[in-house]
């Protein structure tokens, strides 16, 4: 009785190989050294195989968005050189499905729902972002928004009513809370990188808005709305 032949050179099913997991890029944007490594490190441990990325102004920041994607950017709302808000506009232009997260040493009330509506994914004030960075990048890199819970809540039941300077441009709202900090025109001048006449056109374009007619105004506006620090 003959036995069927086998296929000795027939080899063994090899198992199929999962893919890579992709590695989570994120864009630290801070122009203090030691901010930017002490979240670096915070996130590292949470996201042992991300890739970091750093940039200390807005330039830098929109220079790396433009060479490559990102998943998660924390941006310093307030360095010196180039709006905060307006590197945040051209990022999420840039990259529409970028996150990013707003770090900020201003509470929430002076900035908070103005950086959203301009695209944020989400808003850290900075005396809380080492308890919630890395909550809220899990957040954001789940598709969703972070917020505080106090922030949430207002929202939520639209006690964050409509105030004066919300009709402010972005940049209007910006020289305001200048102006009101003490500065001069030619002192917002350089640190916004405009000219005195920009800055001039600005704080008429803010006196006619709010009928105010001297800094003084603006000034006591400010304090008693908590835009000043």
């Amino acid at each position: 009785m003959n036995t069927p032949k086998t296929d000795s050179t027939r080899s063994a099913p090899t198992p199929a190989h999962k893919p890579a997991a992709r590695i989570i890029r994120i864009l630290i944007v801070d122009d203090h050294a030691i901010i930017r490594q002490g979240l670096k490190q915070l996130l590292a441990d949470a996201f042992p195989d991300a890739g970091f990325g750093e940039a200390d102004n807005g330039t830098q920041a929109l220079e790396q968005i433009w060479k490559q994607p990102w998943d998660v950017v924390l941006l310093d709302i307030t360095m010196p050189g180039k709006s905060g808000l307006d590197v945040l506009k051209q990022m999420v232009e840039a990259q529409p499905n970028v996150a990013v997260l707003v770090l900020s040493m201003h509470p929430e009330d002076q900035y908070a729902v103005r950086v959203l509506k301009a695209g944020a994914a989400g808003y850290l004030t900075k005396n809380t972002a080492s308890e919630e960075v890395v909550g809220a990048v899990k957040k954001v890199l789940s598709g969703g928004k972070y917020v505080s819970a106090a922030l949430a809540e207002n929202l939520a039941t639209g006690l964050n009513t409509r105030t004066e300077h919300e009709t402010l441009s972005d940049r209007e709202y910006q020289v305001l809370r200048l102006i009101a900090s003490g500065k001069s025109v030619k002192e917002i001048g350089y640190d916004l990188s405009l000219s005195v006449k920009t800055i001039s056109t600005y704080r008429t374009r803010i006196m006619e808005k709010m009928s105010f007619k001297s800094n003084a105004d603006i000034i006591r506006y400010a304090v008693h709305h908590k835009l000043v620090d």
